[in-house]
């Protein structure tokens, strides 16, 4: 049951971090395009988005240390 359950988990985590990439070029991601994405406040969904991400994150993180230490 955990397997499903963090294959679910991993599925959706990469569905979210995908759908934050706008505007990622090549350039951007080596910071050429740096400037601009500071001044930029997360709001609405972008901002939901966001959040979700970083709890998916941290359920991934200590799902993979349970399957390391305890399954």
């Amino acid at each position: 049951m955990f397997k499903v359950l963090y294959i679910v988990l991993t599925f959706l985590f990469i569905a979210l971090v995908l759908l934050q990439q706008k505007n990622a070029t090549l350039g951007s991601m080596m910071g050429g395009d740096a400037g601009d994405e500071m001044a930029q406040t997360r709001r609405g969904a972008e901002k939901l988005l966001h959040q979700a991400t970083i709890v998916l994150a941290i359920l991934f993180l200590v799902g993979g240390l349970y399957a390391m230490f305890v399954a």
